[in-house]
């Protein structure tokens, strides 16, 4: 009882019981596509485990395959909120509760669904876990409403209004109201399914010149979806860099207004040709905002680090010594440097010259690049979660630097790779000449994915293992979480003050 406990009811549990049904899954349904397909894996799998695979449904089993992954990621999201965010010890037990039961629901209907057999009642229950996810997140903005006074700023550090409201607490709560609405987009769509739209995957469209209003929204919901994860998460990793002073009082109307510009430029693509000028607008805002905790984070990284290493004047070899000190802190942020190049900017440049080279390539090469795309994305969103729980689970010494180390260089050698493999035509037009770098580019992209996920996998291992020990590290951290609800159920205590939090969650 007192694991569940620990599962369910305590933030760390909730992450790792999220991380490890994200792998389970993902570990399972990678042996469906790709290499594996070659190698026989595939067949194996799917005889094991009593797969329908009717080659006509394909879309629609990786449409439901991707909603059960994402909802589990936002319920991380919204467990790492629920954390840091200071609100009322029954609005976080509340929330954390129902987005639970709604994701795990939804995972194990929606894929029973596709996957084996089309029961129809699993597709309802599958709603129902939707529904139950939606729900938790209208009671998020309830609890994360940034007109209460009992949450405004005291410590002028942090970015606030004129009437000492939390700019910071608004950015979080348009985040979630955007990221309500957005999921309507796909809601009402979805209700259409068989009456008006049918079921398509979003990159098969590219170069269809008419699209419907439905497959419009459908397209919307899936690049505002995906966006606003990405501000969550750099909103979370703020609070848990203790992101504050002039970078912060920056950072954060931009964040607002770019959230809520980009919001609306992707919702207006249903019905405007002007949808990709808001898009850009608002992008330069939640961009510079990112640029601001870098800054930020790593001036605060070289200044510690320094003074723990002994520098009293560090040089400039010692201050890069500094910073990459300990992998798992430099990490996120040095990702969300690193997502320029492989994303954000090669996301603009298609963007700009979308006619006069990638539209003149072949179908499929534009296919490749904007799957990449997306697909690079949330990977890297996902090094940068994994990192935070690593952080918080109190992860120390040398596997700390070997997992943090791993995790970045494993994730960035195959997203680099794959970027390069996808923009393939820029380096070397001639398809016939291209096999060469293809074959380096995918075993090098193999190799880091290989590397990364190997190194999840022992550490979950060992997370597990810890679960059947009676004194393991896991009930050091259920006892922290009791610390952890306190804080957050009482308003006094949340004043934003630094030394009110720190990485375990609970108070100092």
């Amino acid at each position: 009882m007192n694991r569940f406990n620990y599962l369910f009811s305590s933030t760390k549990g909730l992450i790792l019981t999220a991380i490890s049904l994200v792998a389970i899954v993902t570990g399972i349904f990678n042996t469906l596509s790709g290499p594996m397909v070659e190698w026989g894996i595939r067949d194996i799998t799917v005889k094991l485990l009593g797969m329908d695979l009717n080659p006509t449904e394909r879309a629609g089993r990786i449409i439901m395959l991707y909603h059960t992954i994402a909802m589990a990621v936002v319920a991380i999201e919204v467990y790492m909120m629920t954390s840091i965010i200071p609100m009322r010890k029954h609005e976080q037990r509340n929330i954390n509760m129902l987005i639970t039961i709604g994701y795990i629901t939804a995972m194990i209907f929606g894929l029973g669904f596709a996957y084996w057999g089309h029961n129809f009642t699993f597709h309802g229950l599958f709603l129902v876990g939707q529904s139950l996810v939606f729900f938790s997140g209208i009671m998020l903005a309830v609890a994360v409403n940034p007109w209460k006074k009992e949450y405004y700023v005291t410590d002028k550090e942090f970015a606030h209004f004129k009437s000492g409201m939390d700019m910071e607490r608004m950015a979080f709560f348009i985040m979630i109201v955007a990221m309500l609405i957005s999921a309507g987009f796909g809601a009402v769509t979805g209700s259409f399914w068989a009456n008006g739209h049918e079921t398509f995957l979003a990159e098969d469209l590219i170069r269809d010149p008419h699209k419907t209003h439905l497959q419009k929204s459908i397209i919307g919901h899936l690049h505002i979806m995906l966006t606003l994860i990405a501000v969550a998460i750099t909103l979370v990793i703020g609070r848990w860099l203790k992101f504050k002073g002039i970078f912060h009082k920056i950072a954060m109307p931009l964040m607002i207004i770019g959230t809520i510009v980009i919001a609306g430029g992707v919702w207006s693509v249903v019905w405007t040709h002007m949808a990709h000028t808001f898009i850009y607008i608002g992008s330069v805002g939640v961009m510079l905002s990112a640029l601001m905790l870098v800054v930020f984070s790593w001036k605060k990284l070289i200044h510690d680090n320094s003074i723990e290493l002994g520098y009293e004047k560090a040089n400039i070899f010692q201050k890069f010594k500094a910073l990459i000190h300990d992998p798992i802190k430099f990490g996120p942020t040095w990702q969300m440097v690193f997502m320029n190049f492989t994303v954000s900017g090669i996301g603009i440049f298609m963007a700009i010259k979308l006619e006069q080279i990638f539209r003149v390539w072949p179908a499929r090469e534009e296919r490749i690049t904007l799957t990449g795309h997306w697909h690079i994305l949330a990977a890297l969103i996902a090094t940068i979660i994994i990192m935070y729980y690593v952080d918080i689970v109190g992860l120390k010494g040398k596997l700390r630097k070997w997992f943090g180390w791993i995790l970045i260089i494993g994730s960035d050698l195959a997203f680099a790779s794959m970027t390069i493999y996808s923009m393939k035509r820029l380096f070397i037009p001639q398809e016939v000449a291209q096999q060469k770098l293809m074959n380096t580019t995918m075993l090098l992209a193999d190799f880091g994915l290989g590397a990364l996920l190997v190194t999840l996998a022992i550490f979950l291992a060992w997370k597990l293992f810890d679960l059947f020990k009676g004194d393991g590290l896991w009930k050091k951290e259920a006892e922290n979480s009791e610390l952890e609800v306190e804080r957050t159920s009482n308003p006094v205590l949340n004043i934003r003050k630094e030394n009110e939090f720190n990485t375990e969650g609970g108070e100092k």
